[in-house]
């Protein structure tokens, strides 16, 4: 305990004492109703995060304003009727000994809801850059408007019993777009080309909030230090407002960085990222206040945590990500258990992704419970089973902890060697090693629950009929495509899992047909490990890995930066000892010298015990990339609901 003794010192803050530096961010959960009313999920997943002993908890986004809303679903504060479900939320926090503050927010421009709508509004018609659709530029009147309701949100706040509110001025949304001078192209006292003319806006609903609330009460505002853009603003920009805002009745400086439209995701920074990495950003800030200061930054580690409060970066810490992977991970700390700690992948599959892409309520990929609190089962199985799981990756993995946690007697079979599926190869690509760490981590919990894991073992129809277990769940995945090309035969042929796998040794020039997930990581491990080039054959005429999500875009960059080539709408039509031909908008191309090519073209599915256990009348469940190939969300997901539903 005493190495976190920084991190667990109490903080005062106006009137509110924390009762350690460790902060839950807010992070949209999309948990509400259609009319942004708090719902009986959203409480369960509140009071799940809150158990984690952290000092405060920052609610999610909750508009101002019914026009500033993200999506419906956003939870909302902006009008009376909210104040009873948000009267909940403070309840569920405070009887857990936490505080509670919550962040007032508008989007403006940043809304794909409210653009399609005609509805967005901004500091001027300029595109978002998320969503590329054209916003209204606000009038003096609208402004006047918006501050009015920022005002009365903190008020309601108040009323409803919330330790402090939070300003959400960064990011993109609303407040950070009069900051942002790509945003914000006014020629009026709202604008113009210094960074303190822009920040009127922000100050003036800071003026509001504060004569709304009292001057007892704290206000925290979260800030992008750095707007990250090309020709944003930058920290020592800020440095120049801060002072202005603390002068203003700021308490606290949340000191994030970016907006939803920097390159990389860097709000959301993918796996590349080190722990803590942008803490030098609160630094900054403090420099220039002296009121307390929250540091950001994929912070998975309380011990990382600790040891930047104590040279002074900064006087708090915020954990988000890490609060979905595992909300346990401070106690486990604290009790010197901190090995048990699922640390956040960065993978934003079920969070970050899921929301901006496919307008859904908060997952995250290694902890199926969050987000489904409501249907999580907490106690045992009223009849225990004897459940077998074929397939020891993620999905196979999940299924097994989560039946043997259940009570259930639980045998795991994995045909290789060794348990992880595909993860194993995922995690021998450059940063991802994180991913193996997990996996092993998962094995070592299931077997500690007393689940048989028995590798290099395939299960037979034979074994099944003369085992009969109770409950079979098929984790079986899915096996590599082998397309048949002219030539696909040849010895300098292999397959990216042989690659990934260690069993052969990458070329110095390669083709990788196949750029999707497996194919474009494999490219980035043969660079890693010395290959001198890379070509990319892709038959869809886009890249199937966006540059959207952030990992995406970290591979994109790298691969272009090492030189590789990437050739889409391809088709390969053949391959010889030493070249390949493709055939790209109806003319064909040979490709080399290669010495090497790798197949990369995509997985399938692999149920062959489905037909024998339907004829047997064996309870059973096809889950993950049995089904169809595709993430680790989706096989954990399906691993854990298969457990939870024996």
């Amino acid at each position: 305990m005493s190495s976190l003794e920084h991190l667990l010192q109490p903080i005062k803050i106006r009137s509110m004492v924390l009762d350690n530096r460790v902060v839950i961010p807010p992070m949209g959960t999309f948990l509400s109703n259609e009319e942004g009313m708090v719902t009986e999920a959203a409480l369960a997943y509140i009071s799940r995060r809150v158990k984690s002993g952290a000092g405060l908890f920052i609610q999610e986004i909750t508009a101002v304003h019914p026009n500033g809303r993200t999506l419906p679903s956003q939870l909302g504060i902006f009008k009376d009727d909210h104040i009873q479900g948000l009267k909940k939320i403070v309840d569920v926090v405070q009887r857990q000994g936490a505080k509670i503050a919550v962040q007032l927010h508008h989007a403006g421009r940043e809304s794909m809801y409210h653009l399609r709508r005609g509805e967005a509004v901004a500091p001027s018609a300029v595109p978002s850059l998320v969503y590329g659709g054209m916003p209204r530029e606000m009038t003096l009147d609208d402004i006047q408007e918006i501050i009015r309701s920022f005002g009365q949100a903190a008020a309601r706040a108040r009323e409803a019993g919330y330790d402090a509110v939070e300003l959400h001025a960064a990011h993109g949304f609303l407040l950070h777009q009069f900051l942002s001078a790509h945003a914000n192209q006014r020629t009026d006292e709202y604008g113009g080309p210094d960074i303190l003319q822009r920040a009127r806006f922000l100050i003036e609903v800071l003026q509001e909030v504060r004569r709304r609330v009292g001057d007892d009460y704290p206000i925290s505002i979260r800030i992008s230090v750095d707007e990250e853009i090309k020709g944003g603003y930058t920290a020592e920009d800020m440095q120049k407002v801060v002072p202005e805002l603390a002068r203003n009745g700021c308490d606290v400086i949340h000191a994030s960085f970016g907006t939803h439209g920097s390159p990389a995701g860097i709000i959301q920074a993918p796996i590349e990222y080190q722990p803590g990495f942008n803490v030098k950003l609160a630094r900054k800030i403090k420099e220039v206040v002296s009121v307390p200061v929250i540091g950001v930054g994929r912070f998975n580690d309380p011990f990382i945590a600790n040891e930047c409060i104590a040279r002074g970066d900064a006087d708090l810490i915020a954990f988000g990500r890490q609060h979905l992977a595992d909300p346990d991970f401070l106690q486990n700390a604290i009790n010197g258990k901190f090995e048990d700690t699922n640390k956040c992948l960065a993978c934003n599959q079920g969070c970050i992704e899921r929301a901006m892409f496919e307008q859904k309520s908060i997952r995250c990929a290694i902890n199926p419970e969050t987000g489904q609190e409501l249907i999580y089962p907490a106690e045992p199985a009223a009849i225990p089973k004897s459940v077998w799981v074929v397939g020891g990756g993620p999905g196979g993995l999940t299924a097994a902890y989560e039946a043997a946690r259940l009570g259930h007697k639980v045998t795991l079979f994995e045909k290789e060697k060794e348990t992880g599926g595909q993860v194993r190869y995922a995690a021998q690509a450059p940063y991802k090693e994180a991913y193996g760490d997990w996996i092993r981590r998962l094995a070592s919990k299931a077997i500690r629950l007393g689940v048989d894991i028995r590798t290099g073992t395939e299960v037979t129809d034979k074994m099944i009929m003369e085992n009969r277990p109770e409950v079979v769940i098929l984790a079986t995945g899915g096996e590599e495509i082998i397309p048949p090309i002219d030539g696909i035969d040849l010895p300098l042929v292999v397959t990216a899992l042989q690659v990934l796998g260690g069993e052969v040794t990458v070329g110095q020039n390669v083709v990788i047909i196949g750029a999707g997930l497996i194919g474009m990581e494999t490219a980035d491990y043969a660079v890693a490990n010395g290959c001198q080039s890379v070509t990319l054959v892709e038959q869809r005429p886009k890249p199937p890995v966006t540059r959207a999500s952030s990992h995406g875009y970290m591979l994109h960059k790298r691969l272009r930066n090492a030189g590789s080539q990437q050739i889409y709408g391809a088709e390969v039509v053949k391959i010889d000892s030493d070249s390949v031909t493709i055939k790209a908008e109806h003319a064909e191309q040979i490709l080399g010298p290669v010495d090497q090519v790798i197949i990369a073209v995509g997985m399938k599915p692999t149920a062959d015990l489905v037909r024998m256990l339907q004829e047997q009348g064996i309870r059973h469940y096809v889950i993950g990339d049995a089904v169809k190939p595709r993430r680790i969300i989706e096989a954990t997901e399906e691993g854990a609901r298969a457990a939870w539903e024996i």
